[in-house]
């Protein structure tokens, strides 16, 4: 299918409010709002106290910085997706005219006012994450076009950031060391995620010219990387707690990534078809690693 012009001819004059759910994607909102949780948790903040730090940087997290990514990413990709993906809401015409753009935007403002509300840390991580969202997709930048660039920003925009700012807005300051580590690696591991996402769009990102992982490597080859990229920061993770004297914290760890590392078996056999049960199983054991790992810490802040 080629595309002929930048916008499609629409019939629509206002967006379809089932439409522009759909274009913010729900789904989507649960890794960063879990991470902000996660650091929440490792800050060892009381939540009784804190309930609506708590609750104000799951929503900003979540739907609003999060939806507005996706917003601006399905704008930016919409020659992309009219290969891919074409009954997407901007392709298919329920969002019409240049109203994604404009709800991107408006969603941008959305997120500096909100965490403007959780203090200097709070205000601070969501100008990063907005303009991390803008330079993953938006041209001149387009970090999406690198297969190394692109995963690994929203890797630390998803797990690292949020995780990060929920602890420093829960304990009203810098976290400890050990919290930034632990964050760090993360969302490196969170990269190989973000890799076996973009084989969803592996021909059209060939045709439109974004060299993802599985198109620059090839399947089998970005679907191993993806495993290790992974693996590797949990095995440090690991390593962490044990030397922080949390072995059975660090057993919890071992676990959940010897569960990923049977997935990731399956997976590898045949990764174009398998990529996204993975991304449905083995990122949940990887998730759940966060929190084992989050109440770790908050023993140690304890």
């Amino acid at each position: 299918m080629s595309v002929t012009s930048d916008i499609p001819q629409l019939q629509r004059r206002w967006p379809e409010p089932r439409a522009a759910i759909t274009l913010i994607k729900p789904i989507t909102w649960f890794p960063p709002m879990w991470a902000y949780l996660c650091g929440a948790v490792s800050s060892g903040a009381t939540f009784s106290i804190n309930l609506l730090l708590l609750l104000l940087g799951i929503v900003l997290a979540g739907p609003i910085v999060c939806g507005m990514s996706q917003a601006a990413n399905d704008w930016c990709d919409r020659h992309v997706d009219a290969i891919n993906e074409p009954n997407r809401p901007i392709p298919s015409g329920r969002i019409p005219g240049r109203w994604g753009l404009w709800i991107a935007l408006g969603m941008s403002v959305l997120s500096l006012a909100v965490g403007w509300q959780l203090g200097l840390w709070g205000f601070i991580a969501t100008v990063l994450a907005v303009l991390a969202a803008w330079a993953y997709s938006a041209e001149p930048v387009r970090l999406k076009r690198s297969g190394w660039w692109g995963p690994g920003v929203v890797g630390l925009s998803y797990e690292t950031l949020p995780w990060i700012t929920g602890a420093a807005v829960l304990s009203a300051g810098a976290p400890a060391p050990s919290i930034l580590l632990i964050a760090l690696l993360y969302g490196l591991g969170a990269h190989g995620i973000m890799t076996l996402n973009d084989f969803k769009a592996l021909e059209g990102d060939k045709q439109m010219g974004v060299a993802s992982l599985p198109v620059t490597l090839g399947p089998e080859r970005a679907a191993l990387w993806a495993c290790w990229i992974m693996a590797v920061p949990q095995v440090v993770v690991i390593a962490c707690l044990v030397l922080w004297d949390r072995p059975l914290h660090a057993l919890g760890i071992a676990a959940v990534l010897f569960a990923q590392l049977a997935a990731m078996r399956v997976m590898l056999r045949d990764p174009k078809a398998k990529a996204p049960w993975y991304n449905g199983t083995g990122v949940v054991l990887y998730i759940s690693g966060m929190m084992i790992v989050a109440f770790a810490l908050r023993s140690m802040e304890g």
